[in-house]
């Protein structure tokens, strides 16, 4: 549902008193520019990819501390954004799955742009920040939740609308949940990401035009995610026979548990070296696509006079496989997929910089509500990663922890995986279904597994122990809790 901007103008307007508590004082409260890409991994040009073009993106990393080292807390989009919004681990939301919100596991929690309405800012949201199921709940509220915005806006573009019959897929009829793409004829301003950008700029616009109240806009692009849909001018920056196909893959698992490597699907086998590079010149386009629609947002920022006073965030939900060991898309514990984007440009803090430091998506609540001035809700599971936008240096709590649950021969298990600065360390069914340890200062691509290699005993016993202390934060309270609530409570609608 597209709300008509008529209206918007009126909620703008009177926002401030509507259902939320009287405007703090606005002087020393940054605004914040949450944008989130879907499905998109580390290749990218800030990240170090010599192929694919994100010129904007890597603009943005130029004004801000980029994270060398963050991670997913579950590689599903529900899951992980249930995660990152409350600030809790995917144990203590109860959320392992799509098409669910933490109203219906623990609904008394206060989600993070919830917590900036309590605060006096005014928070909207445009696009996908909650879950929705690509393309068809497009132009929707999705599996979104009411109490965290004061105006939402779903646009829907040609590519939900028009163009899916056109759109090839591994899965005949299917697009968002397997591999699928097409080179549109149309531009970008005809796309649903074109038209969030377009709708970004225009709220922006209302915003800068009242100095009493900082505002918390969330913008959700959808792509690169299924199916990979773009403007052909993008599809055109990229070579489809110079790109990178994975080889070697066979010697490559075999020292990887059976585990690890079922989130592949079985349409997958139906790839063609030639298919495997138009899907992949395809992602690459759509990642383009949307770095030029990120960018038309930042441009519009720094036209209205705001960027020194806007905190501005980029990330994505989770990372995203192209062939490595033989997977693709995600919901595995490997790096590719674990393995998020995130960039923070705040205004007096560091720039052009990088942080080592292994942190996660569940971080980024503290770090905001930090920054702002908001009070920050109890409980709060994630760290503040202030001190590394001061301090690029500083080491933080040293690891970063992502878990997947699988399913096999109807017996249900979770796989855990911790990343420290230089190991990436995963057990499966507490070690009775497979343990991996990879070097990533020898071993950044994660080729060789060392958990079975003698010499490797003793760090696999440290990090075992890490691990386990790691999972007690994330899951103090002992059970998951439960969905319980299949629908929303009028209650909850109120921040």
């Amino acid at each position: 549902m597209l709300i008509h901007r008529s209206v918007l103008s009126l909620i703008v307007l009177i926002a401030a008193g509507a259902s939320c508590p009287a405007p703090l004082p606005a002087a020393d409260r940054p605004n914040v520019l949450f944008i989130i890409s879907d499905d998109l991994n580390t290749r990218i040009g800030c990240y170090g990819d010599p192929q694919v073009q994100t010129p904007n993106l890597d603009a943005l990393a130029q004004r801000g501390v980029r994270f060398e080292h963050a991670y997913c807390q579950y590689p599903l989009c529900g899951p992980s954004r249930n995660s990152m919004l409350t600030g809790l681990y995917p144990n203590q939301t109860g959320i392992l799955v799509n098409a669910a919100i933490f109203r219906q596991s623990i609904p008394e929690q206060v989600s993070l742009p919830q917590a900036f309405r309590r605060a006096g800012y005014f928070a909207a949201r445009i696009g996908k920040l909650y879950h929705y199921h690509v393309p068809r709940s497009m132009g929707t509220n999705g599996n979104d939740d009411p109490a965290s915005w004061e105006m939402e806006i779903n646009p829907a573009g040609c590519d939900r609308l028009i163009e899916q019959p056109d759109i090839f897929s591994l899965r005949e009829g299917s697009f968002g949940g397997t591999l699928s793409w097409y080179a549109s004829p149309r531009s970008d301003e005809q796309h649903t990401d074109g038209m969030m950008a377009d709708e970004a700029c225009w709220v922006l616009e209302r915003c800068a035009q009242r100095d009493d109240r900082p505002f918390f806009l969330a913008v959700g692009m959808y792509r690169p995610h299924t199916p990979y849909v773009a403007p052909k001018k993008y599809f055109d920056l990229y070579d489809v026979e110079q790109m990178p196909v994975v080889q070697n893959i066979q010697e490559d698992i075999q020292d990887v548990p059976e585990a690890a490597l079922l989130s592949q699907k079985k349409e997958q086998d139906k790839l063609t070296d030639s298919l495997r590079r138009e899907c992949i010149q395809a992602y690459y386009a759509s990642t383009s696509f949307m770095d030029a629609q990120v960018g038309k947002i930042l441009a519009k920022l720094d036209e209205l006079g705001l960027a020194d006073d806007t905190i501005v965030v980029f990330t994505s939900d989770h990372g995203y496989h192209l062939g490595e060991k033989n997977l693709w898309q995600k919901m595995s514990l490997f790096e590719q997929s674990a393995r998020v984007p995130l960039i923070i440009a705040a205004p007096g803090r560091k720039s052009a910089v990088a942080s080592e430091a292994p942190v996660g998506l569940v971080d980024l609540y503290p770090t905001l509500t930090e920054l702002c001035g908001v009070p920050t809700p109890s409980p709060i599971t994630g760290q503040s990663l202030v001190p590394m936008l001061d301090d690029p240096t500083e080491p933080g709590r040293g690891w970063s922890i992502t878990q997947v649950r699988r399913t096999q021969k109807k017996q249900t298990y979770m796989g855990y995986s911790l990343r420290t600065p230089r190991f990436r360390y995963t057990r499966w069914d507490d070690a009775k279904r497979g343990v991996e340890l990879y070097d990533h200062a020898a071993d950044p691509l994660e080729h060789t597994n060392l958990a079975a290699q003698p010499e490797f005993a003793s760090v696999c016993l440290e990090l075992e122990n890490t691990l386990t202390d790691a999972i007690s934060v994330a899951s103090p309270d002992g059970d998951t809790p439960k969905i319980k609530h299949p629908q929303y409570l009028p209650i909850l609608i109120d921040p």
